[in-house]
């Protein structure tokens, strides 16, 4: 059982992890040790996720997640397997957290009336400059 926050958990038969073979260099370990690790977490038939976790987990994960709502997390920083794995775990967590956090509702704001003075004198300004560049016509 992995605790998420005090009301959200995730079982850990809910996760599946597959070992796969690390890319990058690494020389002949890289060749012959599966110390990657791909966790696949099926977002849709978790039970211990409230729905709204889930859709704001979907925006975050964007290409992570599959069409099928399956959640794949690779990890391949560390050589040994058992660290990858944790490293997924973690990153699942953090994930899992931040979309816990529900956003603020933005307030409509106006500009006030001094600021709306002062773009004004602004764009005034920037206009006499402009003017200023234009090339001298004389009266004749």
């Amino acid at each position: 059982m992995i605790n998420i926050t005090p009301d959200i958990v995730i079982y850990e038969k809910e996760l599946t992890f597959e070992f796969v073979r690390s890319s990058g260099p690494g020389g002949q370990n890289v060749n012959k040790v599966s110390s990657a690790v791909q966790l696949r977490f099926d977002v849709r038939a978790s039970t211990g996720i409230p729905v709204d976790v889930k859709n704001r987990l979907k925006t975050l994960a964007g290409r992570r997640l599959t069409e099928d709502g399956i959640l794949i997390i690779k990890a391949d920083r560390f050589r040994k397997q058992e660290q990858n794995r944790q490293d997924a775990m973690g990153r699942l967590v953090r994930l899992l957290r931040t979309a816990t956090v529900k956003p603020k509702k933005r307030v409509k704001t106006r500009p006030t009336k001094a600021a709306k003075e002062r773009k004004l004198a602004a764009k005034k300004q920037r206009g006499r400059l402009k003017k200023l560049r234009q090339k001298i016509t004389t009266g004749e």
